[in-house]
């Protein structure tokens, strides 16, 4: 499982347009508000739960697919709880629990060049590393829109991420496919808590699930 892929309807009204701020690195042009409005997302992901909601849309923007999840997510650890399926990650290890399969897959994490979706904390962390970042502009609610071009090929042109500028709550990532289908994950009823736990399956817990190692 090396890439965890389980997907914006145009934006209208008035916005502010910050004048891009851009300054020189080893890895090219960097976006100053791109990479301010990340670090904010990135440090409110650190220990956050919620529901996000996935939905699958067509070349024609039509919907063909909704799911809702639970997800938690503590320092690079995360953990996904879906109708039938659960995924546990601990920073190392993955665990995919197919509930109807009654089946475990156990992978090791994904390489830090590899895109993990379910992990916004992690592809923020990595992003400079993997992608262009661009800062497009901040609706009139407040919501900065920083797009992710990725630096190698990908069945995907950009990451399109909608974030609270002021408190860097991840309210969307969007996932824009050359086929010009798309990929929304919507964030909601999110908020700090303290977190603790293994973040693994216990194996121990379900006797009857088939065990497929993968590492």
């Amino acid at each position: 499982m090396k890439r965890l892929l389980i997907g914006l309807i145009g934006l209208f009204g008035l916005v502010s347009v910050a004048q891009a701020q851009i300054t020189h690195s080893s890895q090219g042009n960097l976006d100053e508000n791109a990479i301010a409005v990340l670090k904010k997302a990135s440090s409110y992901l650190e220990s956050v739960k919620g529901t996000v909601t996935l939905t699958m849309l067509d070349s024609q923007k039509k919907q063909t697919s909704k799911q809702l999840a639970k997800v938690t997510y503590l320092n690079g650890k995360y953990s996904l709880v879906m109708d039938n399926m659960e995924i546990w990650c601990d920073g190392k290890t993955i665990w995919q629990w197919n509930k109807t399969a009654k089946e475990v897959v156990i992978n090791n994490m994904p390489a830090d060049d590899e895109i993990d979706l379910l992990n916004p904390a992690r592809l923020i962390a990595n992003c400079q590393k993997n992608f262009r970042v661009k800062y497009i502009r901040t609706e009139d609610d407040g919501t900065a829109v920083v797009d992710l071009q990725p630096r190698s090929a990908q069945s995907y042109h950009k990451i399109r991420l909608l974030v609270n500028e002021e408190t860097g709550a991840l309210r969307r990532l969007e996932v824009h496919k050359y086929d010009s289908s798309r990929e929304i994950y919507d964030f909601s009823k999110m908020k700090h808590v303290l977190l603790k736990g293994a973040f693994r399956f216990d194996v121990s817990e379900h006797p009857e699930a088939e065990i497929i190692d993968m590492r």
